[in-house]
């Protein structure tokens, strides 16, 4: 329990700034919660762990809300039909592009995660993540209203 509110004490005031919306909020705060109990971290690699993983989120919000800007003036165009080629081509690089990004980020902060804290840390970081998403996708498809079959 003690992890948990340190975890939250470090990270929360970042997470506003890195959040917009409250929605955002409770779910990273969610996710913190969740990290803080699968990881297990001690006193020292919790005072590096946090760190570095609060940059990473900042990093990550930064390149989503720029790419939901670009699709909603995707969205905004004209019907696909009515693009020219190189308008087409320049929509899929781009999607490439933010795809190459987010993979850049990530990449960048294994390099940090692995060059600070044990392998097997950084290792429980990876897979508490996806164990979380899947958390989540399970809880919507339960939420979910059950479609009738065709």
């Amino acid at each position: 329990m003690n992890k948990l509110i340190f975890a939250l004490l470090i990270f929360v005031p970042s997470l506003a700034i890195a959040q917009g919306s409250r929605g955002g909020e409770k779910m990273e705060a969610r996710k913190v919660a969740w990290l803080t109990t699968k990881l297990d971290l001690s006193a020292e690699d919790a005072k590096i762990f946090w760190p570095i993983y609060n940059d990473y989120v900042r990093e990550q919000s930064i390149l989503r809300k720029e790419r939901f800007q670009k699709m909603i003036s995707f969205r905004k165009l004209k019907e696909i039909e009515d693009l020219d080629d190189e308008e087409i081509q320049t929509l899929i690089l781009n999607d490439f592009n933010f795809r190459q990004r987010d993979l850049n980020i990530e990449r960048k902060y294994y390099n940090k995660f692995k060059s600070s804290l044990p392998i097997k840390t950084v290792g429980k970081f990876y897979r508490a993540q996806e164990a979380f998403k899947k958390e989540i996708l399970q809880q919507y498809r339960a939420a979910m209203p059950s479609q009738p079959a065709n």
